[in-house]
């Protein structure tokens, strides 16, 4: 049972790279901003420029990006599709762009 324990904790610790839908949000409101409407855009880039941090969310999971200087301010509550490595909770974005 331990082994099998052991299994699972070093899957999880694994990074998976891939592509990922989703929305970009920031840090304070999480993922109450997945719909890209007005409101959540405006919101979005008024808490960025107040000092939140870009994160993405997808599913109602909030996950931390780790390179935040590759999501561009135009992307800021929208509907986005990422190409990146999920390690954990954190995301390091290779590419992004919006989502049809």
């Amino acid at each position: 049972m331990k082994k099998l324990g052991l299994f699972f904790s070093l899957a999880v610790a694994t990074a998976l790279a891939g592509d990922y839908t989703g929305y970009i949000s920031e840090s304070k409101c999480g993922a109450k901003h997945a719909s890209a409407s007005a409101g959540d855009v405006a919101c979005v880039k008024g808490c960025i420029k107040g000092g939140a941090k870009p994160v993405f969310v997808a599913d109602g999971k909030v996950v931390a990006i780790t390179n935040t200087d590759k999501v561009p301010e135009a992307l800021y509550g929208q509907k986005v599709k990422v190409s990146g490595e999920l390690k954990g909770d954190a995301l390091t974005i290779a590419g992004i762009e919006a989502a049809k």
